[in-house]
């Protein structure tokens, strides 16, 4: 690759990174950087979750505060999403490539719906909300399409801690970062010993996803959100019809 492809890997890192820390949908960024610097599309994704979870850990990081004296409640939802991450993760190397191909453009288009409908989901998280309740099994759900694909998976996790974890939003978007980042992690694990990432590709998006992340959960309480959503929704539509219409 050339050092131009390099540096809009790690730009595309950065953005996703921030993305991932204030919405979580950073894959809708990445990945499409990764398929058109030529990765084919397991090797993207598996390159993708590897250079994404350092920034996954500096955006749980920023939000250590909010973390502090929750994460003996979160310690079994992290393990939920552990184990569900590294079950989705293995689909993907355990099934044919074919497979993988054939679902991707539908998952991002559903991550980019997912995205667009985000003040819908959270409006009814709030109106049906009752009393806390079991976090681990929904967590453990989200952990396998997060270990499979990953887009959206933050919009997802919000959704289901609003309603069983805690209504308020800083605090789940604090969860939600520990959790993506475990479910990362995990699945990263799985692809590097599948041999499904291509490591240098993966350290250029990382290089841009920690600083990204980090600054993403810094200033997410003054992010104007919807400027955010509308910029992710319109990367996601630009790669659904890239996956569809083909390269």
């Amino acid at each position: 690759m050339e050092a131009s492809t390099w540096a809009l890997l790690a730009l595309a890192g950065f953005a996703g990174g921030f993305i991932n820390a204030a919405v979580g949908s950073g894959t809708l960024i990445t990945y499409p950087a990764l398929l058109a610097a030529g990765l084919p599309p397991v090797t993207a994704n598996g390159t993708n979750t590897t250079g994404l979870s350092p920034g996954s850990f500096a955006s749980a990081w920023a939000y250590r505060a909010d973390l502090r004296d929750r994460m003996s409640r979160l310690r079994w939802p992290i393990a939920a999403t552990i184990i569900g991450a590294a079950f989705g993760a293995g689909l993907v190397v355990a099934l044919p490539s074919r497979v993988f191909v054939a679902a991707v453009p539908w998952l991002v288009g559903m991550a980019t719906v997912l995205v667009a409908i985000q003040p819908i989901l959270s409006r009814w998280v709030v109106r049906h909300r009752g009393a806390e309740g079991t976090v681990w099994p929904w967590t453990g759900a989200v952990g396998i399409y997060g270990g499979y694909f990953g887009a959206a998976q933050g919009v997802m996790l919000m959704a289901v801690l609003g309603l069983v974890y805690d209504p308020d939003t800083q605090r789940a978007n604090a969860a939600k970062n520990i959790l993506a980042a475990s479910a990362n992690l995990t699945a990263a694990v799985v692809f590097a010993a599948s041999g499904a990432v291509a490591w240098l590709a993966a350290l250029a998006v990382a290089a841009g996803s920690v600083p990204g992340g980090y600054v993403g959960g810094r200033v997410a309480r003054l992010l104007p959100n919807a400027v955010l959503r509308a910029l992710v929704v319109l990367v996601g539509i630009g790669a659904t019809l890239y996956l569809v219409l083909g390269r």
